[in-house]
């Protein structure tokens, strides 16, 4: 390879290096990004050798965290973000305010002078996105209580982000008078994100439905890598959070009709990236400073845990966690996180930290990113399983542990929910039953229905409950957006599955259909339609008549909302088409009971 050019060579490692590691770890049960760490250890510069270009390819990794927040983004609606901001704002400054102060008040008690302190506790009280979401993501928790507390806090972090690097320079030994620097730095802060929320809004749908039309799908794929490079370049020029930029776009573009080919399109470059950026980590530990003075890393290493685990286990009692979600809480946001090394590097630069403090710094984050997976290791094997028989609650249902093989897989068992599977018991169809209320599931086992508990938007419960090679999933889930949840699961997982599923309204409907759910039922249309025939039969028609009338509108109403369907994103022409509608339904009814009414008029017979 001595001819082959630089990037040749380091491709060739990096995929090397996590295609022989990543599987090995996630055999032992240890995790991907356990995986990626190792390898990027053995190949670093202190491992191997085989790169030593660390900072440049941290720089480029990071773009992978950047598509996560922008992919992340897209799952959040505005009105969903906007009922988050409770937890964002409140949960997630609880969280860095008391982190911070009690990390810095541990630092003064072992003689840190008080700049050096508050400027290391701004660092370490951040987490890392990468691994939380990563986590997250991989375990199909973002929508429980506990994964979106986590996502608040980690949100709020990036938003604060931008007055800690603007807090850090003012720490210095040399510090410029304040000629209202401040309050234009403000400005640009403001008129950037002005900027993304404007562009979103109003510039990048017609710009994505102009690319769209040209119908070349790698194009497509360039204009969403452009979009977040774009995006990402602009937050950079204005010292800002790329990942916040980036979010913000998704976010906008979260209720777009082109939100899952964006997805999909973005998935497999973020995957690879993040991958790269885990690596780029564990190339970057200096395992120099750890040698020069392995008792005081490890007591910072030590402190910070400690205090942070403390400080964010008591946060999550206060937050009304479940007992059992706790340590998973607690683990993902107590470790350090990327961000800590740009808010040491500024701390160097404005000369608060020394060369040498900052070195035993990231090497105590790093290390604590490194121990992040391996401590949650340990939880799932050793603590997970003791809090869940510690808790005082209902004996729990049975987890759905053993493969399951039935043909059909009922995920939702409340009133819609059993209505279709005594059905299918009444003839003798095998079902796999899932819910995840545990009261409900104790109380349809007296009436003896055996249903298993568990979230069906989880991988791995719906690999258990036989999804690869089912014919049928029912999703007769209350929740909206569970129910698309396991949708969007089970359509990239297993995509030969039949799927039918209850809408709750007609919004929920017109998501089905963008998904192409060629089974989907309005939960109360056909209940509606009987009682209206009652209603016309009491009125004197005659139930051939009344059925008739029923039936009509029935067609006549599926074929408008297929014909409103391209539109349902744009309110003006949805209400024109439905006014549209109404007034031809009427005119055809009326045609038609004055063609009834003269028929039973005519003579018979001669």
């Amino acid at each position: 390879m001595e001819h082959a050019p630089e990037w040749l060579n380091y491709s060739l490692v990096y995929l090397s290096a996590a295609v022989i590691a990543v599987p090995l770890f996630r055999a032992l049960g240890l995790g991907s990004i356990m995986g990626y760490l190792a390898a990027g250890m053995v190949i670093g510069p202190w491992g191997l050798k085989l790169v030593s270009n660390v900072n440049d390819i941290l720089h480029f990794a990071e773009f992978g965290v950047v598509l996560m927040l922008f992919l992340v983004g897209l799952e959040l609606e505005p009105k969903r973000l906007w009922s988050l901001r409770r937890p964002i704002f409140g949960w997630g400054s609880a969280q860095v305010l008391v982190c911070t102060t009690a990390l810095t008040g541990v630092a003064l008690l072992f003689g840190v002078p008080w700049k050096v302190a508050l400027a290391a506790s701004l660092g370490l009280a951040l987490s890392s996105t990468a691994i939380a979401l990563q986590v997250l993501n991989e375990r199909n928790l973002m929508r429980v209580p506990s994964g979106e507390a986590t996502f608040s806090i980690l949100l709020f972090q990036d938003v604060a982000a931008i007055p800690i690097l603007a807090l850090v320079p003012l720490l210095g030994i040399v510090s410029d008078a304040d000629d209202g620097s401040s309050l234009i730095e403000g400005l640009r802060v403001v008129g950037a994100i002005v900027a993304v929320i404007v562009g979103g809004r109003w510039l990048l749908r017609p710009v994505l439905r102009w690319i769209a039309g040209s119908k070349t799908p790698e194009i497509f794929t360039a204009t969403a890598l452009l979009l977040v490079v774009g995006i990402s370049a602009l937050m950079l020029m204005l010292d800002l959070s790329m990942a916040l930029g980036a979010f913000l776009a998704g976010v906008l573009l979260a209720d777009s009709e082109y939100r899952h080919e964006l997805e999909t399109d973005l998935e497999p470059f973020k995957g690879l990236l993040l991958g790269l950026f885990f690596i780029a980590v564990g190339m970057s530990i200096d395992f120099g400073a750890l040698r020069a003075a392995p008792g005081k890393v490890a007591l910072i290493l030590a402190c910070f845990l400690t205090t942070k685990l403390l400080v964010i286990y008591t946060l999550s009692r206060l937050m009304g966690l479940p007992r059992t979600d706790r340590p998973l809480f607690t683990l993902l946001l107590a470790q350090g996180g990327e961000f800590a090394f740009v808010v040491f590097q500024a701390a160097l630069g404005a000369r608060v930290f020394s060369g040498k403090t900052s070195s035993l710094l990231t090497g105590a984050v790093t290390l604590s990113m490194l121990l992040g997976p391996l401590l949650l290791w340990l939880l799932d094997r050793y603590l997970a399983p003791r809090l869940a028989r510690a808790v005082p609650q209902t004996p729990a249902p049975s987890e759905l542990s053993e493969p399951q093989g039935a043909p059909v897989i009922l995920a939702g068992f409340g009133r819609y929910g059993q209505i279709i599977g005594r059905t299918l018991a009444a003839q003798g169809v095998p079902t796999t039953v899932l819910d995840h209320n545990a009261e409900l599931i104790e109380q349809t086992r007296k009436f003896g229905f055996r249903v298993f508990y568990g979230n069906a938007a989880r991988l791995d419960l719906l690999r258990t409950a036989g999804a690869e090679h089912a014919r049928v999933l029912v999703v007769a889930v209350a929740s909206v957006q569970q129910s698309l949840a396991i949708i969007d699961l089970a359509q990239k997982h297993f995509p030969h599955l039949h799927i039918v599923a209850r809408a709750r309204n007609v919004t929920h409907w017109y998501a089905l259909q963008d998904r192409k759910v060629a089974h989907a039922q309005r939960e109360l249309f056909e209940s509606s339609l009987t009682s209206a025939r009652s209603v016309l039969e009491l009125l004197g028609h005659s139930p051939e008549a009344a059925l008739q009338t029923a039936d009509q509108f029935r067609r006549h109403n599926l074929a408008l909302l297929t014909q409103m369907h391209p539109h349902h994103k744009d309110e003006a022409k949805l209400i024109a088409l439905s006014k549209q509608g109404r007034q031809h339904l009427k005119e055809q009814m009326a045609q038609e009971r004055a063609e009834r009414e003269q028929a039973e008029r005519k003579p018979t017979g001669l």
